[in-house]
């Protein structure tokens, strides 16, 4: 045990040693530096040898070494300073965010404690829901109109009691049922029914190619909506709509990322519901609604009636997510990105309420909605301090498209709208698929540039990114552009993006390695959307 202990405290000593003579070079480092005293004495042993010449020299040299030593200073303290504003401002937008959270959460308490208080005070009255719910319609500005005639029979076993409300309630369904009349919680997906009772379908348009398409819709909003996009642009979006039912468009502000979607709606003679994202946004029920226990009612919003109205027809349905990520995108659309990764379409429903009722819409099954596949969502993002960062899992699943320039005046001709079928539409994306596959040479070359990746930068391409890439590039081939340049757009935007989430002062060298690579195993003049997008990453540092 001596032995040890012996051993220990001087290895032990050794180890405190080498740290204190760390700190002490440290500490004596910077005494030498400013060692005044010693300065002075060099200077009185050589002043008396100095000419008017060396004098000067001398002065300038003090001077120089000082202003040098001040601005070091002040550059320091600057970076300092800016350190902790830039701390204080993150804080403070995050306290922002959260208050707002903190608010909006403390309404829907309220609102809760409300409806409480509301139901007990009807209880005590002995005044029915029903009768309470249409005092209160100025109020709340919901209707309550009765709809078509149904039969309402509130003992169903599939109905929970926390459903059939309270004893009032209940005797108020079971009198509206005798009466041949009843209230539906979904009042608005009720309209769509009747809207769609006697509907007939549109006179659709065919007989025209992908790229006729994208030059009809490029002159359409020329010469309608006064709005000039580039050809490359609208090859994205309708190569991108067969890959993906997400896209998004971001870039700064006021080069058109709202206005696009919007046309295209226009264009196929179906106007775009438009759903503006708010920063208190914290889960689905923003978008989708929720329903009220004490009204019966399911609050329903323009989104959910756009997605219900869209499993009657074959028009081709657009939802616009304008500034989706003012907001966390992860918190109020997180269910759908799920929902719509699902490989069986026969999978892709929405649970709306645990339990069905009779007086239910036709479409809504079992408390479920189905999601159509003529329905795709477009999303808007402005990258700036205002905005949540879009995070990787929504750029997967999603079709990027970056407009960050204003697009050049072009003439145009008088271009009409076009009703267009999902049906045929999607036929164009099979008949693509079949005819433009991507060529085994650039398979190959893809291959070979994932393993290249994974070993320099350990980063892979996923087999999301693959599926895609499979569906877009014909797609985009088949709207004129052609198959380097897809598969050139979905690495840029999907692959190369993941780079920014790395240190980029260190990897520096591997970029330009990159660049050599692409250039060697693509061509030189190929290619062009991932070299710029290395050159902008390293500009960064």
């Amino acid at each position: 045990m001596d032995a040890f202990l012996g051993w220990f405290f001087e290895f032990m000593s050794k180890m405190i040693d080498g740290i204190a003579q760390i700190f002490g070079g440290i500490i004596k480092g910077f005494l030498q530096i400013f060692n005044l005293v010693e300065y002075s004495e060099i200077f009185r042993k050589h002043y008396q040898n100095f000419t008017p010449a060396d004098w000067v020299l001398a002065i300038l040299a003090i001077i120089l070494v000082i202003a040098i030593w001040l601005i070091l200073v002040w550059v320091i303290v600057l970076y300092i300073r800016r350190a902790f504003r830039m701390h204080r401002m993150i804080i403070s937008q995050e306290n922002i965010f959260e208050e707002i959270a903190d608010l909006h959460k403390e309404l829907l308490r309220v609102n809760d404690e409300k409806d409480r208080i509301l139901a007990m005070k009807v209880s005590q009255a002995g005044v029915s829901a029903k009768a309470l719910a249409e005092e209160l319609a100025d109020i709340t500005q919901k209707s309550y109109a009765s709809v078509a005639p149904r039969d309402v029979d509130l003992s169903n076993e599939n109905v929970r009691p926390s459903e059939q409300g309270n004893e009032e309630y209940g005797q108020s369904g079971q009198n509206s049922s005798n009466n041949g009349l009843a209230l539906s919680r979904f009042s608005r997906l009720i309209e769509v029914d009747e809207k769609y009772t006697y509907y007939t379908p549109d006179n659709y348009i065919s007989g025209f190619s992908l790229e006729e398409l994208c030059n009809t819709i490029r002159n359409f909003a020329c010469s309608r909506m006064h709005l000039f996009y580039d050809v490359k642009i609208i090859r994205c979006l309708i190569a991108g709509m067969s890959s993906t039912k997400m896209i998004l468009l971001q870039g700064i502000s006021g080069t058109g990322k709202t206005s696009l979607p919007y046309c295209l709606g226009k264009f196929f003679t179906h106007d775009a519901t438009i759903a503006s994202v708010q920063p208190s946004w914290r889960d689905r029920t923003e978008l989708f609604g929720y329903f009220n226990e004490f009204t019966k009612k399911f609050n329903e919003t323009e989104v959910l009636r756009r997605i219900y109205e869209s499993s009657y027809n074959e028009n081709i349905n657009l939802i616009i997510l304008d500034e989706m990520n003012i907001a966390r995108i992860e918190y109020y659309f997180a269910e759908m990105l799920s929902i719509l990764e699902m490989p069986n379409h026969e999978e892709w429903k929405l649970e709306l309420v645990s339990s069905s009722w009779t007086s239910d819409p036709k479409n809504l099954k079992n408390g479920n909605l189905s999601i159509p596949e003529n329905l795709w969502y477009v999303g808007t993002a402005n990258n700036d301090d205002s905005t949540f960062s879009v995070s990787d899992k929504v750029y997967d699943r999603a079709l990027t498209i970056n407009l960050d320039t204003k697009g050049q005046p072009f003439d145009a001709p008088d271009t009409e709208p076009m009703s267009v079928s999902y049906a045929y539409l999607n036929s164009l994306f099979e008949k693509a698929w079949h005819d433009y596959p991507i060529s085994k040479e650039n398979i190959d070359k893809i291959n070979r540039l994932d393993i290249y990746i994974i070993q320099k930068l350990r980063i892979a391409f996923g087999n999301r990114i693959i599926k895609q890439l499979h569906q877009f590039v014909p797609a985009y081939v088949a709207c004129g552009g052609t198959e380097i340049d897809g598969i050139d757009y979905v690495l840029a935007t999907k692959v190369f993006r993941k780079f920014e989430s790395l240190n980029l002062s260190l990897i520096r060298d591997e970029l330009k390695e990159l660049d050599l690579y692409l250039s060697k195993s693509f061509g030189k003049n190929n290619m062009i959307e991932c070299k710029s997008y290395l050159e902008r990453l390293q500009k960064m540092y």
